[in-house]
């Protein structure tokens, strides 16, 4: 199992319509959590910088990102307001 913590850059691997993400979307644990099951608080953000989600994932619903090896990744998604 893939551990995460704090400060971890990572890409979703699924759509969480309610938030306003999609999967490749880029974000970053901000909290981790053990009990009553391993979580991650993670705060998505748009090319400016500012935030636009802040979610507790699972995770299988997450993957490390590494922007300089293409494997996997699901990709460079950043939103921007235009």
């Amino acid at each position: 199992m893939t551990q995460f913590k704090a400060g971890d850059a990572v890409c979703l691997l699924v759509d969480v319509p309610e938030a306003g993400l999609s999967k490749g979307d880029l974000g970053a644990i901000v909290l981790d959590f053990d009990k009553p099951a391993i979580a991650y608080e993670t705060e998505f953000c748009d090319s400016e910088g500012r935030a636009i989600a802040q979610v507790t994932l699972r995770p299988d619903q997450i993957a490390h990102y590494d922007p300089y090896s293409p494997v996997g990744n699901i990709g460079d998604t950043w939103r921007s307001e235009e």
